[in-house]
């Protein structure tokens, strides 16, 4: 699921160029950064604190929002406050 949020993410040059800002990746890094174990669950992170980004993934993806929730939360552990 994280590779196929990235590719929904490189799409588009507004929504990539926004992740990498945020993220502080570059074209010239992120192929390392996709290497490291914590990557996915970083990606499917981002998508998680914007809802709208959220649901158009989901919706062009065919998953349900929760999906990705849970997807990350298999990826990354449960949160600090236990959910």
């Amino acid at each position: 699921m994280a590779i196929a949020a990235l590719t929904f993410l490189a799409a588009d040059p507004e929504r990539l160029t926004r992740f990498l800002s945020v993220t502080g990746l570059g074209p010239h890094n992120l192929r390392g950064a996709a290497a490291d174990p914590g990557f996915c669950g970083s990606v499917l992170d981002y998508l998680l604190a914007d809802e709208p980004l959220l649901l158009a993934f989901a919706a062009d993806a065919g998953f349900e929002p929760a999906d990705v929730a849970r997807a990350h939360q298999g990826l990354s552990g449960p949160s600090l406050d236990g959910s």
